[in-house]
């Protein structure tokens, strides 16, 4: 018996854990209900179910990121390049959802795989890799709070005096709500926020189809003539397909959050592979087609693309619908959008108080912090989460737009760094279930075509992060100097802005982690956990005989095709 598991007791027992060195032993004062649980499971409520995980995985993350980025990504680097960027960001996500899938099936805990470093490489490596998700998703609060103002705005007259922080403030108040509720709650409103997501960009799908074909709206046969205007299908060559990577991954952003979800799931075995296989259809169709689409569609060249003002008016799918001759089509479409946002601002509450809790669970934060109530819910962690989101109203009044392009910028360089290191982590699983005598067999999920499939991922998002990093530092603007005539100041601020903006989003993430990894190693003096030692056995989901015969349950050869593919 592990170190790990001799802490574990059935019933009223403390549970005691120890990551990597017994030197760095804490006690945890939580209470343990059956043995393998993990002390950050405890007082948590498994009340997701099937339709919850799968529409969450599908389109629970679909927001501003496709519905009002998607166009300045083709205006930038036109639809060839674009269509690539979500393409190979896609590639590279599909990896990381099957790594994911693989160790939350098996280790379904609610710090998900920011707790898994502790476990298999270093206790620090954990401690940065947790504080900088929560960070992420604290971060997104105040992206989609800006988001809403800006929607909203759409309904409001130019000469209104409606002050812009009054909606944000009550999703907030709605948010606090939903989650006092308890999971279900909001598994339950993802699941149909989603299905409205989901039908969207079908009608989306077909409308556009039949505009490009020529069938509706002016009857012009569009074909794939936008791939042929000035500067497409790869506008401003390799340069400009860079400077879309992160709007990209911020489009993408929340996928890998199934391995948060799975600590609630009521069956991780069934759930979760189901979840992290619909990756794969959700990137192809609802992103891959939706930009191909678009790019043949809209020129690069048309003004709209850029949605400077960020609304939904202005946006993308917007446009192609009023093509179509759907004169509703922008206030269907900024209502989606707002609904979208909802959601998104909905999973940022959820996941930012799961990650305060492992924080908490894991000694890394205040214990009082990873309290639950009956429902399950972690309140306290609410009521911090709920204090920042206030606290990032006062980011509208300089400009809710102006927040929004800049949050973008950090959360997804947040994102990348999540992924490449999600992925380092699987090998380093892979390697201590090798060394512990194990076979892979004896895993309850299995990740398609590893070791290759991972290491193609991970070639990609080094590219990704080394070329989003080269690219903050070229061409710093240089000031015209006394004399210049006004527009080339403002031209000026403009590039100064937009430079500063690129520069914090590329490196912030890797300096604040670089201080949190060596400043814990540095206190704590944590050392590398051995491969034999890694506890992978404490937190195991184990199936019951329902959950067995509800995982083995066989149907009809069509059932089974569809079950696989959807």
């Amino acid at each position: 018996m592990s170190k790990y598991e001799a802490g574990h007791q059935i019933g009223s027992e403390k549970y005691e854990t120890g990551y990597g060195q017994g030197q760095n032993q804490q006690m945890h004062e939580f209470q343990v209900d059956a043995p393998h649980m993990a002390a950050e499971q405890e007082g948590l409520k498994r009340d997701l179910r099937l339709r919850h995980m799968i529409m969450i995985a599908i389109s629970g993350t679909i927001g501003t990121g496709l519905f009002l980025t998607s166009g300045s990504t083709i205006a930038t680097a036109g639809p060839g390049g674009a269509l690539l960027a979500y393409a190979l960001i896609g590639l590279w996500l599909v990896f990381v959802c099957q790594a994911i899938g693989e160790i939350a099936t098996l280790l379904p805990l609610p710090g998900a795989f920011n707790a898994w470093g502790a476990r298999v490489f270093d206790e620090a490596f954990s401690f940065q890799m947790t504080y900088m998700y929560a960070i992420n998703w604290l971060l997104t609060i105040p992206a989609e709070l800006s988001a809403s103002a800006i929607i909203v705005q759409y309904w409001l007259p130019q000469d209104s005096s409606f002050p812009p922080w009054v909606v944000p403030l009550i999703i907030i108040i709605v948010m606090v709500v939903i989650n006092l509720a308890g999971v279900r709650a909001y598994g339950e409103l993802e699941y149909w926020f989603s299905i409205l997501k989901v039908l969207t960009i079908i009608i989306f799908i077909i409308c556009a189809i039949l505009v490009d074909a020529g069938l509706v709206g002016q009857k012009v046969k569009y074909g794939m003539a936008a791939w042929h205007v000035e500067g497409a299908p790869f506008k401003g060559g390799f340069l400009g397909f860079v400077k879309t990577l992160v709007s990209v991954g911020y489009a993408y952003g929340g996928s890998e959050m199934t391995g948060v979800t799975a600590a609630e799931s009521r069956n991780p075995h069934k759930h979760v592979p189901r979840a992290v296989n619909t990756v794969l259809l959700r990137i192809a169709f609802f992103y891959i087609v939706s930009i191909f689409l678009l790019g043949s569609i809209i020129p690069n060249d048309d003004p709209k693309l850029d949605n400077a003002e960020g609304t939904a008016a202005a946006a993308p799918f917007t446009i192609v619908f009023m093509m179509a001759g759907m004169n509703a089509a922008a206030n269907y479409m900024n209502a989606v959008v707002f609904t979208s946002v909802f959601s998104a601002i909905n999973s940022d509450f959820y996941v930012s108080t799961r990650m305060l809790l492992s924080l908490a669970r894991n000694g890394w934060a205040h214990k009082k912090i990873g309290y639950t109530n009956s429902r399950g819910v972690p309140v306290v962690a609410l009521a911090i989460v709920t204090a920042c989101s206030c606290l990032s109203l006062i980011t509208i009044f300089v400009g809710s737009g102006v927040v929004f392009n800049w949050f973008v910028s950090i959360i997804g360089s947040i994102i990348f760094q999540s992924w490449i290191l999600i992925l380092f982590l699987h090998f380093r699983f892979r390697y201590c279930w090798a060394k512990q005598g194990r076979s892979v067999s004896d895993l309850p999920y299995r990740s398609w075509g590893y070791p290759y499939g991972n290491i193609l991922a991970t070639l990609i998002g080094i590219c990704c992060i080394v070329a989003t990093c080269y690219l903050s530092v070229i061409n710093p603007p240089k000031n015209p100097g006394p004399g210049a005539s006004e527009e080339d100041i403002s031209l000026y601020h403009k590039a100064r802005d937009s430079y500063a903006q690129n520069l914090l989003g590329a490196w912030f993430p890797w300096v604040c982690s670089a201080f949190l990894y060596f400043g814990y190693k540095f206190v704590h003096k944590t050392k590398l956990v051995k491969a034999e030692e890694a506890d992978l056995d404490t937190g195991r989901f184990i199936p019951t005989e329902s959950d067995k015969e509800d995982i083995n349950k066989k149907g009809p050869l069509w059932k089974r095709i569809i079950s696989f593919l959807i």
